[in-house]
């Protein structure tokens, strides 16, 4: 019985206070689209976007460019500091890892198979 009644004072409600057409809900962004990933970016990650668009790695995240490791070309090697490690696997299949030492300044060779190895200064963005 009190099911029947509020059905009963339900429907009356509705049909009583129609009012005219009920405008389509929309969202803030609906003018202008979803934002892009630039566009909502910010801070280190802004920085990081906008260098990867000029063309630049400011990170080393891309596969470094070939080299030939000749003294004329010789394999770059980023660095935050004047040295750095580097390890060189002297041939294709060898498990083997020759580790020296790279200083900034002119190309030097790898001591064991003779690649040459040259340390470029890199700054990184922050």
């Amino acid at each position: 019985m009190a099911a029947r009644l509020m059905l009963r004072s339900a429907v009356r409600a509705a049909t009583t206070l129609r009012t005219g057409p009920v405008p389509a809900l929309s969202r803030g962004m609906a003018a202008g689209g979803i934002p892009t990933d630039e566009e909502q970016a910010t801070g280190l990650e802004k920085i990081v976007m906008t260098a990867m668009k000029e063309g630049k790695d400011p990170y080393s995240m891309l596969k470094p460019k070939e080299y030939a490791g000749s003294k004329v070309d010789p394999h770059i090697v980023p660095s935050i500091t004047n040295k750095r490690i580097v390890g060189c696997l002297c041939e294709e299949d060898n498990s083997l890892v020759i580790w020296f030492w790279l200083h900034e300044g002119e190309a030097q060779r790898c001591p064991s198979c003779g690649a040459h190895y040259k340390l470029v200064h890199h700054q990184i963005p922050h």
